[in-house]
């Protein structure tokens, strides 16, 4: 897959926790982006459910996929690794399951970073929570390459749009 260009990210990294749970410490979104971007996956991403994360905070909202199996390859969170792809926190930060190909050109970006158990083996990173629409915009792209890594499905053409 390739990843879809994206712009730098503007200002200092925000600040995140060391470990599990890997929270973004500041920074933070506004409430009404957070609620946005749900609403925008929920209507966007077909195929998939709402759920309690099964490796998050209480407080985070899962995506799964909905009774079908991952795209072939495609190595999800575990416990599983076959349904759960994406978790949104309270502080409006993700973490997904991006294709391990598109690692370094997402990182690089400064839009996230790895997870702490990122250099064991877990393919997940986080996306630092978006702070305006030119954010949402970005986030939503990102959520598209990870949803298109899950499913196998065609990245989504303009995410940004829906």
């Amino acid at each position: 897959m390739t990843f879809p260009t994206l712009p730098t990210r503007e200002g200092d990294r925000p600040h995140t926790g060391p470990e599990v749970p890997h929270l973004q410490l500041s920074q933070t979104g506004p409430a009404e982006a957070r609620g946005e971007l749900l609403e925008w996956m929920d209507a966007a991403l077909p195929g998939t459910t709402w759920g309690r994360s099964k490796v998050s905070a209480p407080s985070s909202r899962a995506l799964f996929l909905d009774g079908t199996a991952a795209a072939p390859g495609a190595v999800l969170m575990p416990p599983g690794g076959d349904e759960e792809f994406a978790h949104v926190h309270a502080d409006g930060s993700l973490h997904l399951a991006l294709d391990p190909a598109d690692h370094a050109a997402f990182l690089s970006s400064g839009w996230g970073e790895k997870h702490p158990l990122y250099d064991h083996g877990i393919n997940v990173v986080m996306l630092y929570a978006p702070r305006d629409q030119a954010e949402l915009a970005v986030a939503k792209t990102v959520i598209g390459a990870c949803y298109a890594y899950a499913t196998g499905r065609a990245p989504l053409s303009d995410p940004a749009a829906l």
